[in-house]
């Protein structure tokens, strides 16, 4: 059930990266699909190197790390100022109504991507070593769709992070990821941009 987790993970990276390779955006709408670009490019590169399919090299989780904490926090949310919505952006008008939310995530984004840089010499974690793995085994629906990670509790998806730590609303902080095994900040990182990608980002038709 853990291959199955990470499949969806690069699911949600590889659709996050097609969904914003759009042509004809300029300017800050331009700047900010570069970088969800970019992120989602080291999410892929990521993925099989935590799921075991390729060799772990920590010096690629710290440069993955650096990507994402770079586009990550007030980086992020300086690139949606009001009124840069509308075509052929899918950030829908939700970001500004709830501006609080949106840049909170973007600051888990930080946080997380901090954390699994500081634990990319830590190394690989099994099932048992994860915080709050079994949630991560069994519900198939939270990285399969990601509906049930945004629907079920707004503990989980408010933070991104709670959900590691098995206990709704246990914030997941830099200082405890760097003290697991790598994949616990991988697998913050990628419920965080699924988070984020679930409320704020439109669906392709």
């Amino acid at each position: 059930m853990q291959l199955k987790t990470w499949a969806m993970a690069a699911a949600i990276s590889a659709v996050g990266l097609a969904a914003l390779a759009h042509s004809g955006a300029t300017g800050v709408m331009k700047e900010r699909m570069d970088a969800m670009g970019e992120m989602g490019d080291e999410m892929k590169r990521l993925t099989p190197m935590m799921r075991g399919q390729t060799a772990y090299d920590p010096d690629v989780v710290r440069n993955a790390a650096d990507t994402m904490i770079g586009h990550a926090g007030t980086q992020m949310t300086e690139l949606f100022p009001e009124g840069s919505n509308g075509a052929p952006s899918e950030a829908l008008d939700a970001i500004w109504e709830d501006w609080e939310e949106f840049a909170a995530l973007a600051e888990d984004l930080r946080s997380s991507a901090e954390g699994m840089k500081l634990a990319a010499g830590n190394g690989l974690g099994g099932p048992g070593d994860m915080p709050g793995s079994g949630m991560m085994g069994t519900d198939q629906g939270m990285m399969g769709t990601g509906q049930t990670m945004m629907g079920g509790g707004q503990g989980m998806m408010g933070t991104g992070q709670g959900m590691m730590g098995g206990t709704p609303g246990q914030m997941m902080t830099t200082e405890m990821l760097a003290e697991m095994p790598v994949n616990a900040g991988f697998m913050a990182v990628t419920q965080t941009c699924s988070a984020c990608h679930q409320k704020f980002r439109a669906e392709e038709n």
